[in-house]
């Protein structure tokens, strides 16, 4: 019974041995990272992505994630070109090109990372002046990721991307860009009034023109109408005229001049009842007179 016991206990202990050994001799390593592995202190490379078999107590493996990273570097205070302190802070990201250089050019790549950002953000502020600070993030942001992908280079990794997210001035730096903000709207709101009151003028002159225009060519249509109408009327006066004239002419030749003559005798009498004093006689009103008084004789 003793020795059957101790048969299994030897047998645990191999399986447990064999588990320890597979466990760190095994590993599965996803596509997003690799293994820089060591053995014996000395780098052999990196390894990976897939099934990868190791000699335990030997080799010695460094995981590194190869996907983007985001890091923030909390406010920092920088002193700008003009001298003024204004806290800023920033969202870097990188990536890992070189598994191995980011494992044997620097000891703990985090730290120094947000070391170099820090300075490089203090050095790049003290060469701009303050209103470039809070008008050109996108200028700053280029030079800050230029600046910080010069140093990481060297320990294969590459910076992609750097964005300020807060910029915070000195408190009467604040209250003069609220002043000044505060004008700038009240003159843009005096010359949209002033613009809104142009372009009425504008529209009220263009509507009594167009008035005018219409008035104007009302006139004349209407001028123009009116000259036909007594066009017309003219020539329909005159075509009534000498049709009349050609009848006057028509029953002339059947008059007889004694009838003629008693029309004159009639128009004497009327010319008798009027108060005038003077009176004008056609000469052939003397001839018929004559010639009238000859036939009563004979």
């Amino acid at each position: 019974m003793d020795n059957y016991v101790v048969v299994l206990c030897l047998i645990g202990v191999v399986v447990i041995g064999v588990i320890i050994f597979l466990v760190n001799a095994v590993k599965i390593v996803p596509e997003y990272r690799r293994l820089v592995v060591f053995r014996l202190g000395r780098c052999i490379g990196n390894k990976g992505p897939g099934l990868v078999l190791l000699i335990p107590f030997v080799d010695r493996p460094v995981t590194v994630d190869l996907r983007e990273q985001l890091r923030e570097i909390p406010h920092q205070t920088s002193i700008t070109k003009d001298n003024a302190p204004i806290s800023i802070d920033f969202l870097w990201y990188y990536k890992i090109l070189s598994p191995e250089d980011s494992v044997l050019q620097v000891g703990n790549f985090e730290t120094a990372a947000q070391g170099i950002a820090t300075t490089t953000l203090r050095s790049v502020i003290g060469g701009i002046v303050l209103d470039s600070v809070l008008s050109e993030r996108e200028h700053i942001n280029d030079m800050l990721r230029t600046r910080l992908d010069e140093v990481t280079e060297r320990w294969g990794v590459k910076v992609t991307t750097v964005e300020i997210r807060e910029i915070i001035p000195p408190r009467e730096v604040q209250d003069a860009m609220n002043r000044q903000l505060t004008a700038e709207r009240t003159r843009r709101a005096v010359v949209t009034e002033s613009e809104g009151a142009q372009a009425a003028a504008i529209n009220v002159a263009t509507g009594d023109r167009q008035a005018a225009i219409l008035r104007a060519e009302g006139d004349k249509q209407s001028n123009i109408l009116r000259a036909e109408g007594d066009k017309q009327a003219q020539l329909l006066r005159a075509e009534g005229f000498s049709s009349a004239l050609d009848r006057i002419n028509t029953s002339a030749v059947t008059f007889d001049p004694r009838t003629l003559t008693l029309q004159y005798f009639e128009t004497l009498k009327t010319l008798g009842t009027s108060p005038a004093t003077k009176y004008i006689f056609p000469m052939e009103f003397t001839g018929l007179l004559t010639d009238f008084l000859q036939r009563r004789q004979g």
